[in-house]
């Protein structure tokens, strides 16, 4: 084995990495998994709850105040103060590479990057939106600064086709979104015991929903999804949860709750809330068909937990969501949930459809989403930058 130098990865963040949510979990997903071959670094703003030493990977923080502060004073206040930030790390820091996989944070570097600081150092971006789906002045922002990016990586080749129709000239790369450590194990002996656990028997059609409450999930729809099939005759018991994050969302839980509940009955709703990671693991064990109802959906990565348990899943066509499920038997719209309650209807009659589909759907998982998959990818993909530019 030869040696070589270990190039050092830095990860430039908006947000704590300790908040939960997809870009903080992904980055440290990479930070962890890729520690081996590079020195990775994250950086974001001061930690919620963890110290730095907590990482196996260095941590540094800044300095840095909300980020969706309703003052609009204080948000460009905010965004020259990251601006500050960023040239002083990456200045003392020196990295290799520099890997952007938030919005807010491209924007705070491209405005160092379209002055020509720091153009010796490669940089790549990941976007985990959808093109579409920025507003106009931010969209404007982030073009200008890919024109100076090494790479733009996509989760979906969706959204790779989105990006070019707006007339990005980068390179595009296509890694696909993987899941935490804690979907890693699956036992299918689990199953049995898990459904039990939260009251289930073992004839019991389980439809699972989960995410938290926001306007791209669309509860609303929840409902009338569920109507759909009890009015049809279809005889199922729902797995719900939610994760809670404002005040507002305590009544919008209620409301969606008490509309299921009015519908199958009371007994045959099991509600959780506000899981971690390895209850969320356990949770997907007891679904038979999981049920993904957005209307705005870059990836879906809880199709993909469900997968990894052997979850059938069925999905709106919302966004990159038809190329991560991949059977359009398994898709449906607001204006084909007659399509939906026969697919469900099919799959609850035909046992050996049931499990095809079950096997569908973790093949899926272990062939494209896990997480040697995705880190492989970055490997490749960071060798392959700086064998170019260093």
């Amino acid at each position: 084995m030869t040696d070589r130098k270990k190039y050092k990865i830095l990860y430039l963040m908006e947000f704590p990495i300790d908040l939960a949510g997809g870009g903080q979990m992904s980055t440290q997903t990479l930070c962890e998994g890729l520690l081996d071959e590079f020195e990775t670094v994250a950086v974001c703003p001061s930690l919620l709850e963890k110290k730095a030493r907590n990482y196996p990977f260095r941590v540094v923080e800044y300095q840095s105040d909300e980020n969706r502060e309703k003052n609009k004073i204080l948000r460009v206040l905010n965004f020259f103060r990251r601006i500050g930030s960023f040239y002083r790390i990456v200045r003392k820091e020196q990295p290799d590479l520099i890997h952007v996989s938030m919005s807010e944070s491209l924007i705070t570097y491209g405005f160092l990057r379209c002055l020509g600081i720091f153009s010796g150092i490669p940089f790549v971006y990941t976007d985990r939106g959808l093109a579409y789906g920025y507003r106009t002045h931010s969209k404007r922002c982030i073009l200008s600064t890919l024109k100076y990016a090494d790479r733009l990586i996509t989760t979906t080749h969706f959204n790779e086709g989105l990006w070019k129709a707006e007339g990005v000239k980068t390179e595009i790369t296509v890694i696909p979104n993987t899941i935490g450590k804690a979907f890693l194990k699956f036992d299918p002996d689990e199953r049995a015991r898990l459904r039990a656990a939260q009251g289930f028997e073992k004839g019991d059609l389980v439809i699972g929903f989960a995410g938290r409450i926001s306007e791209e999930k669309d509860w609303d729809f929840v409902p009338v999804l569920t109507k759909a099939l009890h009015d049809a005759g279809v005889v199922f018991k729902v797995a719900l949860v939610i994760s809670v994050y404002e005040e507002q969302d305590v009544a919008i839980t209620e409301r969606i709750r008490g509309e299921i509940s009015s519908q199958i009955g009371e007994e045959n709703l099991v509600y959780r809330q506000d899981l971690s990671q390895q209850e969320m693991a356990d949770y997907y064990y007891a679904v038979d068909i999981f049920v993904m109802s957005s209307s705005f959906e870059s990836f879906g990565k809880a199709a993909v937990e469900a997968m990894s348990r052997k979850c059938v899943v069925l999905s709106t066509t919302a966004g990159g969501l038809p190329e991560v499920i991949g059977k359009e038997e398994d898709l449906y719209t607001k204006e084909t949930v007659d399509k939906f309650v026969q697919r469900v209807r099919q799959l609850q009659e035909d046992a050996d459809l049931m499990e095809r589909e079950r096997e569908y759907f973790r093949d899926r998982y272990l062939n494209n989403y896990t997480l040697d998959v995705h880190l492989d990818r970055h490997r490749n993909l960071y060798n392959e930058i700086l064998a170019q530019r260093i």
